[in-house]
């Protein structure tokens, strides 16, 4: 086993134990977990491994499928010959306790990247008083989802920082700048929908809105790329065959789940992104993404999506397509605004830049 074989590593990631790692269909936190793992030296990266990403050289892989009840003990039995000094629990929380008891040598800290108060382990404020005195650290990525894990817990009564029981701490999630592709100087004049084809996500909201403003738009598209889950060979769900069929009738292009380097390379190109969230979402990579391609944004204001499109995106309330369809007509018809509020976006993007973020874990790493 690659792991036996090996020196006490440095951090191990530890992945949610569904989602598959791989270079053409990784979620949104195994994309988090490689470019932290990429900026790491010897850091281990553990979950369900299909490939290997090679923007992550300095990282080992060692793949540990899902088995299902006896997935824990698995990951228990490879952490014990790795002997890590930090284990980064992504999601997990429950795992993240029993890992603090079979392994005392190692410092665990726990990553959040959803809502707490949804999440088993997490759900009532004494389950994350808990955490938060058993773990080495609790990690959210947004601001918003610091706020509602501290949702009953009085915060006058925590300890210092570096203190075991402190209050979670805040990582943003990091996008690794240099790995972008080119932007185009002069962008298309399209409305660009990127991400999962579901109905958190508000595509009905966009058809309906993009639907009224391209006619008054001439010249003007609107175009939609993704599917059910991340990665090409998505299904096509019910549901997205209804948004296929809409965005038809509506006269608004539909490309189904693509690779994420083409939805990039399409935020590189597009005039404006939307980013029309129902749900609250706990940070909104697709939004700092369409930052950083120095795309106009519109997105809902709601959940941790303005920590991570920034002060150079338009806000609009959510479910709302009538105010979706007045923020694309006002920036569509404005070059001078796009290219003022693409400059901010490029600008609010710096900060969350791969090394950067890094640079900061271990920073907080060194808290413990």
């Amino acid at each position: 086993m690659v792991a036996e074989k090996q020196s006490r590593a440095r951090v191990a990631f530890i992945l949610p134990p569904r989602e598959i790692f791989a270079p053409d269909s990784a979620g949104a936190i195994a994309m988090v977990v490689q470019r932290l793992a990429a900026a790491t030296p010897g850091a281990v990266v553990m979950g369900r491994i299909v490939g290997r990403n090679s923007a992550s050289p300095s990282a080992t892989f060692p793949n540990i499928p899902y088995y299902g009840a006896n997935h824990a003990f698995a990951l228990i039995r490879t952490l014990r010959a790795l002997n890590p000094e930090f284990i980064d629990v992504h999601q997990q929380p429950r795992l993240a306790i029993l890992l603090s008891y079979a392994l005392p040598n190692s410092k665990i800290m726990l990553f959040l990247h959803n809502d707490p108060l949804t999440m088993r382990g997490l759900k009532t404020r004494f389950a994350r008083r808990f955490a938060l005195a058993r773990l080495h650290r609790v990690v959210c990525v947004s601001d918003y989802l610091r706020a509602r894990y501290m949702t009953g817990l009085p915060a006058w009564g925590l300890p210092p920082e570096g203190v075991a029981g402190t209050a979670p701490a805040l990582l943003p999630n990091p996008l690794t700048l240099s790995e972008l592709p080119p932007r185009a100087t002069v962008r298309a004049p399209e409305i660009l929908f990127a991400g999962r084809i579901v109905a958190d996500k508000g595509p009905d909201v966009f058809i309906l809105a993009c639907a009224y403003a391209l006619k008054k738009l001439p010249g003007w598209t609107a175009t939609m790329m993704g599917g059910d889950r991340f990665g090409p060979r998505s299904p096509e769900t019910p549901y997205v065959r209804n948004m296929r069929n809409a965005a038809s009738h509506h006269g608004l292009g539909f490309t189904g789940p693509r690779p994420h380097a083409e939805i990039l390379a399409a935020m590189a190109q597009a005039a404006i992104v939307v980013v029309p969230s129902r749900w609250p979402e706990p940070f909104g990579l697709v939004a700092l993404e369409a930052a950083a391609s120095g795309a106009t944004i519109i997105a809902s204001e709601i959940g941790g999506l303005p920590e991570a499109a920034g002060n150079g995106a338009l806000y609009i309330a959510p479910d709302d397509a009538a105010e979706l369809a007045a923020a694309i007509l006002t920036v569509a018809s404005r070059a001078d605004r796009r290219a003022v509020l693409g400059a901010a976006n490029l600008e609010w993007a710096q900060r969350f830049d791969t090394p950067l973020i890094a640079a900061a874990l271990e920073n907080l790493r060194a808290t413990v």
